[in-house]
């Protein structure tokens, strides 16, 4: 007898229906109520719970805790915690965990244990090695011996209880942790003493003070939180404070990572003893003691220098390559190798090594530049190692000169290559030869990563001496190799990027420049047209001219990478079988076999049959699935033969056609044409959905009458070609008979006439004789009488003479035309085809007063006629079924997904255990009903707005709401107000739809555990409940679910809930019905307590909705050793809540995510891959598919949403395969839980530097040796900001947080630790992206502003009549075009997008999104990722941008977009477009020269891009009303006199002084290097002063100081009107006027004097501002640099005020073009058409919505 289908147990059930209060006990319980197994609950019908309880409560003889009163029923865990002072509902929530675990472990076992109710040892051994492996990991690391002590004999139930203990210390100690969960090794520091302690209570030791029974040194009430915890707690506390809110530098306080890494050195012993040792200098917080504990294991400098020191493998590769490629390449061959036999080249080529050895000294110097903060008085040997590596690698750079030298001075001596020059040559290679010994030995270890792995692990001495020089003793990053196949897999990848990147470098960069530089070189006496200083060498030109191809030359591997990794990702994806069902009419053709997939991969196999997946097993499967795959046999005829698996599969697929009706993606008939219903009215064939047997019945019509004289075998053998033709001619003629003899009363004569018509029409057919005996001809006139029969059947005024007319119609054709043998009256009535009596009167009529009509109510019989009426009727092939195109999407992947490699489903009570977890803040949990209705600035509600875009929502929402009663939209505002509300909510990014889609999980198992356990019966009659519009969950038929309860958790941690609550805001009222709606969602907050005297504690509490008590009930209040938020918000809030979650697994979820039921269905499966190797390892983490929802909302949504797309499964798929370098890039992963909690949990939490907390978890689990996959087999639905306001401030948060994982030490260790192949990889995919970006941008500008010298110098000029140089510049420019078009980031959308909708879609939907700007778009992107990952690495200042989640329609003002995108985007924008400028007024090209053309068009199309892409994306950007508006209110702002103290939104100086924070926390060298870029702006004068006409064609250098004599008048004459605005301009007007015109003529006569008596011209005028304009910028912005020594003097007010000038004529100058388009006719509407196009192709009407049309206001 199977265990789990043991009766249920009567024992405590005798008072099942008593009142709720009645068997209230005494304590709240989270899932089981383990304190008392008695009580009746569902999963305590578990032999596994009541085993893994007793098993707890086995304390036997142990000494009791002398301090607390013992009672019966105490357990293990409480003896734990009264003996180490752990808090009480700690010890229950850990019980609670304990015991779920163990329960769900022993159930899993196969085969099952002997006796049922005894814990298997097994279950705990493998859960006990498992939690504590990080710390055995640990002990062995600091040669510790650890403190798990078990006897080798496993059944003793000493050792049996020992280890159970030793478990439930470890999760005591982890539950009460706190902040120190981010410290997984303090975690064992602690575990390992108390577990020390525990060891001399379990011996009976005693005190060796007293004498006495030996007490742990930790104890009494709440002790562990109060004495352990809260000191470390405090210091971490207190360095967080230093860090002045993370804008100190990270080099001077201590984050998580440094305390956490104290412990990985043995002298934590040594300094902090046992107990705590308080005086210890571990937790002196006085920075300026000399030996306090600081830094530890790494300091995060902040330098540019960082990208060189964590990846110099890399550079070197390139800076070598570079150097050799130029030395080879300045012979001018035809091809490389035509040089290398020429003994100079082969000498030339030996100066790699003297680069190489120049690189090594380069980084030893910036490791100890950094890191010399870590060298103390007990770490000298570091010292000595970065002194050491300093001197080896100067001593091998100076080596390799000397003997290069020597070389050259042997072969110039005897004016050949000699003898004794080669043997020169040879001394070199020897030394050489030792110099790459290292890295021989790398390669070595590469190709047996076991053996690399082996060192590395090992803790022996030996290997640690050997590794010393390389690098430090790490507890992390050992062991990382994979295995050898996935070695080979990701060097081929990165072998051919690499050549391919290298023969393009040569061939087309580096080669074609030779010739244009050597032409440079060769110019002499050129009349420069300014004061050169350095006349004899064109050097600087030459240099200009070759730094963007460097930079160029330096980053292409990104684009080479990115164009492989769409091609494998298109491969991978091709073989895991994705895109094989694209959409609906693709499925319609694999349906039955689609349905046999659903069965094999959703249904588990018998247990009882196969104990283990063997390898006959697996090879039994693949080829079923491959059948399954490619239509082989007939899958189908299974689901006909067995109705069991035809129900099953009915259940299933109607539960998902149900969940989307109740989100209102399909209408009621959608739901009838979709489902699939249960066989009745003695129908004998499986029922397919209507949408798959539309028009089929009339098809086969037309065949039998075609085939009329063929034999009955012929035409039913061409019905039968289609299986779904088959079914919709049985189920229509089995329909067509139940519903006659069902409308004919019983026992009348016509019941039997119709009765024996049908008998006689079987037997014919079943002697294959129906075409013989009957006219096929007359079967379309019959199938015309069925359809008016059915109409008037389903007609309201249910007119029974029609009916009749109708029957009486039916039957004379039937009876007396059907046959080809008319037979006589006589003898149809001696057959029982005829009524025996002749009828006299009307009443005697056949069928007159014996028929009737189905009942009104009877929704089940009307269902099944409609149905039977669409299979008669439908001539259509239903192809736009369902309408709604996200049903058709979810639908259309669900089906593809089962046809993937997924792995098979355990039964439910054999799934590993999972929860969810989503850390919450203040967010909307549901739109309030005001806010719906609440119209913007344009008049458009957020209700309306939502009618349009999701219009077919709404009106299936409608349908509903009229089923419920409510006639008209204006009764639901008053009557269904909740439902409008959930319905707008599930639409946006809300708390109500993540908890909605998650919930999908809960409901998903009930229904599978309910047809693992049911019986044939049992699903005959849950199939049946489906003939409603009901689902299985709302029946009731499934009321065991125990399993379902221990499998799933759903824990949401709102961390304001308490205090909303306090406040009596909505959202705590929202969480509470949430609560109540699901039954297995709990909430996490934080608790306030004030005491008092300004005394406040802090408590996690965890609360869920009693179903019995209908109220909120409090389970768990454990208290927190202060504030929960030390570090950044997210990690905090999911780390205080993580331990209130349950089972095996974890699934992280964000607050803007949703899932679907058919997605949930999968989640068992995805579980098992846990248990698969994935490599050489199991998964630590496995990477699901996400969706993005909010593509359809417009169409710079769609841009996001498309790239986004891309990322998640293209990008994600290849990480993951073949490059192994996959991480966690926010959610939905799902974490092995144990393995997590371990080792530090989730995500990171320092502050600032963790800001992109989420990554940092794949960061730790490589580099812990953990193992990331991707899966996309299932996948959840994504939200993506939708506003261009909302993408930015999501694109600088991103950015940002990548400039701080080049300082962090996770990103040092992964460049340093991972082999050579997989170190590239991670490079690319993470802030390789980001720096490469930025260094594209900085490209071209150092691009622009060579050509800008070239130009001004007029060494341009000079080189024109040099062909080579043109030519070969000309080649040079194209490479600059290709990489501004951004093709290379569409590349992988098309990619990706041709695998799974097929190639022409993917070209259509890439030729819309360029014709809907998706270029100025992406390249508008790139320049916000290259301004704040660039301002991050050098300055700082990262910080979370909270984007909000609403839906963007309104307006945004040229304010707001001034604000947010002047310094990243307007002023680089409105530089490149004066350096174009002057460079078109100054070039000697023509203007139809083809460089001149490509440089241009390229370059202009970026500064568009930058400048007026804010406005291109903004609604109404060019409505002429709103640009003057906001005009009005752009001079409001920046002329506010609010000051500082103003908001920044309303005062200009406010948000100037803030657009300069960054700059007071930055370093020495981040102002000095700011001060040097700075300089920039000062060549302008210097450059265009010279072509002045008044200049007079002088080159002296005297012109250019007058230039600043004119300077400073001008900026004089600014002061003079300044200081009198400033005295005069309030109270005597008349003054600052005189002033003013004063100014003003002295200005025009000076200007007119000029005019006439110099060479002065009106062109010069306009060109002087292009001069004088960028200096002074350049000024204030080396002036805010300088802030601190100038704040004070009177220069500051000057700076302000010409800053204020500034930001004036930057705002017009970008307001001038916006104007412009906004007067132009037609623009408007253009913009709108482009903004919206995809919301209008499905028929929107947003033209209505932008001119505020909006019905619902009046409502």
């Amino acid at each position: 007898m199977n265990l789990r289908q043991r009766p249920v147990p009567t024992r405590g059930r005798e008072n099942a229906h008593a009142p709720p209060n009645a068997g209230r006990l005494e304590e709240p319980y989270n899932i089981i109520p383990i304190h008392s197994l008695l009580s009746d609950h569902p999963s305590l019908r578990y032999p596994e719970v009541r085993a893994a309880a007793a098993a707890l409560r086995a304390v036997g003889d142990l000494r009791r805790p002398p301090f607390r009163e013992w009672r019966d029923g105490m357990d293990l865990m409480d003896w734990l915690g009264a003996f180490f002072g752990f808090q009480h509902d700690n010890v229950r929530n850990q019980r609670e965990h304990l015991v779920l675990h163990l329960a769900n472990a022993q159930m899993r076992l196969t085969p099952p244990p002997a006796i049922a109710d005894n814990l298997d040892p097994k279950v705990l051994n493998q859960f006990r090695r498992k939690l504590l492996k990080n710390y055995e990991s640990w002990c062995s690391y600091l040669c510790r011996k650890s403190q798990i002590r078990l006897s080798h004999f496993r059944q003793n139930p000493d050792t049996h209880r020992r280890e159970l203990l030793y478990v439930a210390m470890y999760l005591l100690i982890w539950g009460e942790a706190g902040n120190l969960r981010f410290t997984p090794e303090c975690i064992c520091y602690i575990y390992h003493h108390m577990t020390m302690e525990l060891n001399q209570v379990l011996s009976g030791d005693s005190d060796v003070n007293t004498g006495r029974a030996f007490i742990p040194s930790i104890t009494g009430e709440n002790a562990f939180l109060n004495k352990i915890i809260t000191p470390i707690y405090k210091t971490i506390k207190t360095e967080v404070a230093r860090s002045r809110n993370g804008t100190a530098p990270h080099s001077a306080w201590r984050n998580y990572d440094d305390i956490n890494e104290f412990f990985w050195s043995r002298k934590c012993f040594k300094k902090l003893k046992w107990p705590l040792d308080l005086s210890s200098n571990f937790f002196i917080d006085d920075p300026k003691v000399v030996n306090r504990v600081g830094k530890t294991g790494f300091v995060e400098q902040r330098t540019f220098w960082n990208v060189f020191r964590n990846f110099d493998r890399l550079w070197v590769l390139l800076i070598l390559f570079f150097q050799a490629s130029m030395i080879v390449a300045w012979r001018e061959p035809l091809y490389p190798w035509d040089v290398l036999s020429i003994r100079d080249v082969q000498v030339e080529l030996l100066t790699v090594f003297i680069t190489w050895a120049g690189l090594r000294f380069v980084q030893s110097i910036l490791d100890a530049g950094t890191q010399y903060s870590l060298v103390t008085r007990d770490s000298k040997l570091l010292l000595f190692r970065m002194i050491m590596k300093s001197l080896v690698s100067l001593t091998w750079a100076i080596v390799f000169i000397i003997f290069y030298i020597q070389i050259w001075i042997q072969k110039n001596s005897d004016r050949q290559w000699s003898d004794a020059a080669n043997d020169k040559i040879i001394v070199f290679l020897k030394a050489g030869l030792v110099y790459i010994i290292p890295e021989v030995l790398a390669t070595i270890l590469f190709a047996l990563p076991w053996v690399r792995n082996f060192i590395e692990k090992s803790n022996f001495i030996v290997f640690d001496v050997l590794t010393w020089w390389f690098h430090s003793r790490l507890y992390v990053g050992r062991g990382l190799r994979e295995g050898l196949v996935n070695n080979v897999k990701y060097t081929i990848f990165w072998i051919i990027i690499l050549l391919s990147k290298f023969s393009f470098s040569y061939f087309l960069q580096i080669k074609p420049l030779v010739a244009p530089t050597k032409a440079l070189l060769k110019l002499k006496k050129i009349d420069y047209n300014w004061h050169e200083f350095f006349r004899n060498t064109n050097r600087m030109a030459v240099l200009l001219v070759w730094v963007p191809i460097v930079l160029m030359y330096l980053v292409d591997i990104q684009l080479w990478y990115t164009v492989f990794s769409a091609f494998v990702g298109s491969i991978i994806g091709l073989f895991s079988h994705l895109g094989e069902i694209r959409n609906i009419e693709q499925l319609r053709l694999r349906f039955q076999f689609f349905s046999s997939a659903l069965q094999f991969n959703l249904i588990p196999e018998d247990q009882t049959l196969v104990a283990k997946d063997n390898l006959v097993q697996k090879l039994r499967n693949a080829i079923h699935r491959v059948k399954l795959r490619y239509g082989l046999g007939q899958p189908f005829t299974k689901l006909e033969s067995s109705q069991v698996d035809a129900r099953r599969f009915a259940l299933i697929w109607n539960e998902i056609i149900f969940t989307m009706r109740e989100e209102d993606l399909i209408s009621d008939r959608e739901v009838e044409l979709l489902e699939l219903p249960p066989n009745c009215w003695n129908i004998m064939v499986v029922r397919w959905p209507c949408v798959l047997l539309c028009n089929e019945l009339l098809l086969g019509l037309n065949q039998a009458s075609e085939l009329a004289g063929a034999p009955d075998r012929w035409v039913w053998f061409r019905i039968c070609n289609s299986e779904y033709r088959r079914c919709a001619v049985i189920e229509a003629y089995c329909s067509i008979r139940f519903l006659l003899l069902s409308i004919i009363q019983t026992r009348t004569e016509e019941h039997g006439i119709v009765t024996r018509l049908f008998m006689e029409i079987d037997h014919y057919i079943s002697l294959g004789k129906f075409t013989e005996f009957y006219k096929c001809q007359v079967l379309p006139r019959i199938h015309d009488r069925l359809i008016k029969l059915i109409n008037i059947l389903m007609s309201k005024d249910q007119n029974v003479n029609k009916l009749v007319d109708a029957l009486q119609s039916l039957y004379e054709i039937t009876v007396k035309e059907l046959p080809k043998c008319k037979k006589p009256t006589a003898q149809l009535m001696q057959e029982g085809l005829a009524p025996q009596n002749r009828a006299t009167t009307e009443e005697g009529l056949l069928f007159v007063n014996k028929v009737q009509f189905p009942k009104p109510d009877d929704a089940f019989f009307y269902r099944q006629l409609r149905r039977l009426l669409t299979i008669l009727s439908s001539r259509d092939a239903m192809r736009n079924v369902p309408k709604n195109l996200e049903a058709r999407r979810r639908i259309a992947f669900f089906s593809n997904s089962l046809f993937m490699n997924i792995p098979r489903a355990p039964q439910v009570e054999k799934m590993l255990a999972f929860s969810v977890l989503t850390p919450y803040y203040d967010e909307d949990v549901l739109y309030k009903k005001e806010g719906l209705r609440k119209p913007n600035d344009d008049g458009i509600s957020t209700l309306f707005y939502l009618q349009k875009i999701y219009e077919d929502e709404w009106d299936n929402f409608m349908e509903r709401m009229r089923a419920d009663g409510v006639k008209t939209e204006e009764e639901i505002f008053n009557s269904k107000s909740r439902e409008l509300r959930a319905w707008a909510s599930y639409r946006g990014q809300t708390l109500a739809r993540t908890v909605r889609g998650m919930m999908y999980y809960y409901r998903a198992l009930k229904v599978l555990a309910y047809l693992d356990s049911a019986s044939e019966m049992d699903i005959k009659q849950g199939s049946m409940a489906f003939g409603g519009s009901r689902s299985l969950h709302q029946t009731g038929a499934v009321n065991e679910y125990g399993a379902v309860m221990m499998k799933f958790t759903y824990v949401v941690a709102c961390q304001q809930y308490g205090s909303q609550k306090q406040k009596g805001e909505s959202q705590a009222e929202d969480i509470a019905n949430l609560m109540k709606n699901n039954e297995a969602l709990r909430v996490a907050y934080v608790d306030e307590v004030h005491l008092g005297r300004g005394e406040v504690e802090y408590y996690s509490v965890l609360v869920k909705f009693n179903s019995q008590l209908q109220q909120e009930e409090e389970i768990y209040r454990i208290k927190l050793p202060g504030p929960m938020k030390l570090g950044e918000g997210k990690p905090e809030n999911q780390n205080h809540a993580i331990i209130f979650t349950r089972g095996d697994a974890l699934q992280t979820i964000d607050m803007n995510q949703d899932n679907s039921f058919e997605e949930a269905l999968k989640m068992r499966n995805l579980l098992e891959e846990f248990k698969l190797n994935h490599g050489i390892r199991k998964p630590t983490i496995l990477g699901v598919r996400e969706n993005i929802f909010t593509g359809s909302v417009s169409s710079l949504a769609w841009f996001m949403s498309t790239q986004e797309m891309s990322f998640v499964t293209l990008g994600q798929r290849v990480l993951a395969n073949p490059l192994k370098v996959r991480m966690h890039y926010g959610h939905p992963d799902v974490f092995d839980r144990f393995w997590f909690l371990t080792r530090g949990g989730i995500s990171k939490a320092s502050k600032v530097i963790n800001i992109s907390e989420d990554i940092f978890a794949g960061f730790n689990c490589t580099l812990r040796g953990g193992n990331v996959t991707h899966h996309e087999y299932i996948q959840v639905g994504k939200g993506r900001d939708v506003g261009l306001n909302q993408i930015s401030m999501f694109e600088a948060k991103v950015a940002s947080g990548n400039g701080e994982q080049v300082l962090s030490r996770d990103v040092y260790r992964l460049g340093h630790r991972l082999d050579f192949f997989r170190m590239l990889s991670f490079f690319y995919s993470t802030i390789g992206f980001y720096y490469n970006t930025m260094v594209m941008v900085v490209m071209l500008y150092t691009f622009l502003w060579g050509r800008l010298y070239l130009a001004l110098s007029g060494v341009e000029g000079a080189a024109m009549d040099n062909s080579r140089y043109n030519k070969a510049f000309g080649a040079i420019l194209n490479q600059q075009f290709v990489v501004q078009i951004g093709v290379f980031t569409a590349l992988p959308m098309i990619v990706e997008n041709s695998l799974e909708h097929g190639f022409l879609s993917a070209v259509w939907d890439y030729l819309t999104m360029q014709l809907q700007l998706a270029s100025i778009f992406f390249t508008f992107s790139m320049g916000t990722r290259s301004h704040y990952f660039g301002r991050t690495i050098l300055h700082g200042g990262a910080k979370y941008r909270a984007t909000g989640r609403g839906f963007v329609v309104e307006h945004k003002s040229f304010a707001e977009n001034y604000r947010l995108y002047a310094r990243s985007h307007f002023v680089k924008g409105i530089e490149l477009g004066v350096i174009l400028t002057v460079y078109a007024s100054n070039t000697p090209l023509a203007i139809s020269n083809f460089v001149y053309i490509i440089l241009n068009v390229s370059s202009w199309f970026l500064v568009v891009s930058w400048i007026m892409g804010p406005f291109v994306f903004n609604p109404s950007g060019f409505d002429w009303l709103k640009t003057v508006y906001d005009f009005n209110e752009f001079v409001r702002w920046i002329f506010n006199g609010g000051g500082s103290l103003a908001k920044a939104d309303v005062s200009w100086e406010t948000w100037w002084y803030e657009e300069q924070d960054h700059l007071r926390t930055t370093g020495l060298w981040g102002k000095l290097l700011e001060i040097i870029l700075d300089l920039r702006f000062f060549f302008f004068q210097y450059g265009v002063v010279y072509h002045l006409k008044i200049a007079n064609g002088s080159t002296s250098i005297v012109v250019y100081l007058i230039s600043w004599v004119f300077m400073s008048v001008f900026v004089s004459v600014y002061i003079v009107i300044a200081y009198a605005q400033d005295k005069f301009g309030a109270k005597e007007h008349i003054k600052y006027r005189i002033v003013q015109l004063l100014v003003t003529f002295l200005i025009v006569l000076l200007t007119v004097l000029l005019l006439e008596l110099t060479k002065l011209t009106v062109l010069d005028l306009f060109s002087s501002v292009l001069a004088f304009i960028p200096t002074g910028w350049g000024i204030i912005s080396i002036a805010q640099v300088l802030r601190p020594f100038l704040e004070n003097s009177i220069v500051w007010d000057t700076v302000v005020s010409l800053a204020r000038l500034y930001d004036m004529l930057i705002g017009m100058c970008v307001l001038t073009p916006l104007a412009f388009l906004s007067w132009m006719p037609g623009f408007q509407s253009m913009q709108t058409r482009i903004l919206f196009n995809e919301a209008f192709s499905r028929g929107l009407q947003i033209s209505r919505l932008l001119t505020g049309k909006n019905i619902n206001t009046e409502s």
